[in-house]
């Protein structure tokens, strides 16, 4: 259940190449895709941060607060649904969401492709990883998400553990898998290799946002389920950034959720010890990679 992927899938109508990954992660990096040319798509998405931001809510363009903390982009490969109310089904189209946003990166694709196309070595690179095309909108688009989706989050200990290695994690961290897939209920919801079965659940924060509820009415206050891989880097969690810590998420679960709030998904774990707290912090933090860091590229100038 919890083995790694041989591969990553890509779509016929996008297929890999390292040339296009290449160019992707180039414009990923790039704060000239933004409209004042002031943030780029990694100041919210930071690796170091498990590709997210170290804070509640980014700060964007405008230097105003976003609404909902920044969510991974590790791992999408495999999810149908994007953003925390899963209202964009494209990974390109959810790529152009924060691009054009006027609270987040405040650009244009007109905008955005002008000044690519006043970069020579960015004309050279299309040029390259696109030969029928060129650069075009859509071509900076699908190169972006070609880069994102080699996102995969790196080998880690649990993974040397799946492998066969007894001594890759603690035996603390063993008994954390054991309440996370018995009674910690934590597997009915973080599935698969990736930890997240990528659909859509009230966990009970007690705050006005409603979620998907904006798209289906009976959805009311569900939020799509993120990925554990490196969750240890990527504080504060949940999708109003409102838990600070992992305890202070184990903790949330444990007593039921918030008080007062109705059609939750998760009921209070009256089983759970104190121990059993401590071993399943143990247990998620053998989800962070070996070596998470990744180099920034170097960018055309002219």
């Amino acid at each position: 259940m919890f083995e790694r992927p041989t591969r990553i899938e890509f779509p016929t109508t996008e297929p890999y190449s390292p040339q296009r990954a290449a160019l992707g992660k180039m414009l990923f990096f790039d704060a000239r895709l933004s409209g004042a040319i002031n943030m780029s798509c990694a100041t919210c998405h930071n690796p170091s941060f498990g590709w997210e931001t170290p804070a509640s809510r980014a700060i964007g363009a405008m230097n105003q607060p976003l609404a909902r903390h920044t969510p991974t982009i590790e791992n999408l490969t495999e999810s149908e649904h994007f953003y925390w109310d899963g209202r964009i089904a494209s990974l390109k189209e959810q790529i152009r969401g924060p691009i054009t946003h006027p609270l987040k990166m405040n650009s244009s694709m007109r905008q955005v492709q002008r000044r690519l196309e006043n970069i020579s070595g960015y004309r050279r690179y299309f040029e390259i990883a696109f030969p029928d095309t060129g650069l075009t909108e859509d071509t900076i688009l699908v190169a972006l998400a070609t880069y994102q989706r080699t996102l995969r989050s790196g080998w880690s200990p649990f993974d040397d553990w799946v492998e066969g290695d007894e001594d890759a994690i603690s035996s603390s961290a063993q008994r954390g898998f054991d309440v996370f897939t018995g009674r910690g209920q934590c597997v009915s919801c973080h599935q698969g290799w990736a930890f997240t079965d990528h659909d859509f659940h009230n966990v009970s924060l007690g705050d006005d946002d409603i979620g998907r509820g904006v798209l289906d009415p009976t959805m009311r206050y569900r939020f799509k389920t993120p990925g554990l891989r490196n969750i240890a880097l990527r504080a504060p969690y949940m999708h109003n950034g409102s838990l600070n810590s992992l305890r202070a998420v184990v903790e949330h679960y444990r007593r039921g959720g918030a008080p007062n709030t109705t059609a939750s998904d998760i009921e209070p774990l009256t089983e759970m010890s104190d121990r059993d707290v401590n071993d399943l912090i143990a247990f998620l933090e053998t989800l962070t990679a070996y070596a998470p860091h990744v180099s920034a590229p170097a960018l055309p100038v002219d």
